[in-house]
């Protein structure tokens, strides 16, 4: 074994070990590069957003498409547009069901590499149906084929600092990366004032990873199944926690996602003796009480093997078998950045797991079912039947 910039390698695991402990130092890179384009990009989003019909769709694909589940209320609160988040893949196959002829779209397009095929797809769908389209490009990769888009709307593109750009099969980096770019686009009038949410991101991230031996405990527990529970922007990395140990275990490990009141209506059902629960809290102190009422309920019926959670201010009432707990003496992180740094336990549990059931986390797949670009995707031309 040895140490490449302070990253103990293995033959295994290489690029994603150092892609998930490289973030802390990634996301000051973002923020350094936005606060550069601070006046180019104000510049474009303030000719947008006078347009009082324009809806906002945020967008992408897998991991990608994540990223909007987290940043709608924050869009929404800070454009005051309505907002929503649709998957590239749900656009290309019912575009009529988004786009219409009478409609004004701000379309924010999110993308690791660009090259997936329904991410141009979408953006093309958007040009042909809406009366006029406003792109923003969020990507890691100036040289693909979404960051090349031609097109005849308005159109803004921002690449990520080339560290973004996975190698590995897992979005890590990539994902945070753009997360944070997606809030400080969106808030992009307080830039300079939010260089303190990002400090306090990267300590907290720096906390996290400083627990690795933890984590690695957490990943020997033997579970099958991980549930992961989170409410409003705390959603979306509950959705991307579920995929990123579901991806690094190749399946061999089941994951579920859901917010903390919608558990309770059913999906509890899939607790068994073999399920870790992972909670996401709040530090939303009214967000809280129905976060500890769920985990109450965990005592109700099937218990599950292990429950681990995350928050940044140890409330009262939490009672799980493992807390991560952050802190910023006394400083409060503001709560739709919480899931640029919440994320990174799943990404940890993903990878010590990967690595005790035997497989390469940089590319654990052995059947090829899943690949870092995904491939076989014919897309179609569309012709609107609607009347």
């Amino acid at each position: 074994m040895k140490t490449i910039n302070n990253f103990k390698t293995t033959k295994e695991g290489v690029f994603t070990e150092k892609e998930i402990w490289g973030q802390p130092d990634l996301w000051l890179n973002v923020y350094e590069k936005i606060k550069k384009e601070k006046e180019t990009f104000s510049t474009y989003i303030n000719s947008v957003l006078t347009d009082n019909k324009l809806t906002v769709i945020l967008t992408g694909a897998g991991t990608s498409a994540y990223i909007g589940l987290s940043l709608t209320g924050t869009f929404s609160r800070n454009f005051h547009k309505h907002t929503l988040a649709i998957p590239t893949t749900d656009l290309v196959t019912h575009p009529a069901d988004y786009f219409s002829p009478d409609q004004s779209v701000l379309l924010v397009s999110f993308a690791r590499s660009g090259n997936s095929p329904e991410s141009v797809a979408a953006a093309r769908l958007a040009d042909q149906l809406c009366s006029k389209v406003h792109h923003i490009i969020i990507t890691c990769n100036c040289r693909g084929e979404l960051a090349n888009y031609n097109t005849q709307s308005s159109k803004y593109v921002f690449v990520l600092p080339e560290e973004a750009n996975d190698k590995s099969l897992a979005m890590t980096g990539s994902y945070t990366g753009m997360l944070l770019t997606g809030l400080l686009f969106a808030r992009f009038s307080e830039l300079d004032a939010l260089k303190r949410e990002v400090e306090i991101l990267n300590k907290y991230a720096r906390q996290i990873l400083e627990q690795a031996d933890s984590v690695k405990l957490l990943a020997k527990l033997d579970f099958e199944r991980v549930v992961f529970l989170g409410s409003g922007p705390l959603f979306g990395t509950a959705t991307e926690s579920h995929l990123k140990v579901q991806e690094l275990t190749d399946g061999r490990v089941i994951c579920k996602n859901d917010t903390f009141l919608g558990f309770r209506h059913g999906p509890k059902a899939v607790i068994n003796s073999k399920t870790l629960v992972f909670l996401l809290f709040s530090n939303n102190s009214y967000v809280f009480k129905y976060e500890t009422d769920l985990l109450e309920s965990l005592n109700v019926g099937q218990k599950p093997l292990f429950t681990a959670g995350i928050c940044e201010t140890e409330f009262d009432g939490i009672n799980t078998n493992k807390l991560f707990i952050l802190s910023a003496d006394g400083v409060h992180l503001n709560e739709e950045f919480l899931p640029v740094c919440y994320i990174l336990p799943a990404q940890m549990i993903g990878y010590y797991k990967s690595l005790q059931l035997g497989m390469d986390p940089d590319s654990p797949s052995r059947s090829g079912a899943i690949s870092r670009v995904v491939k076989g995707v014919v897309i179609y031309p569309f012709e609107n039947q609607q009347k």
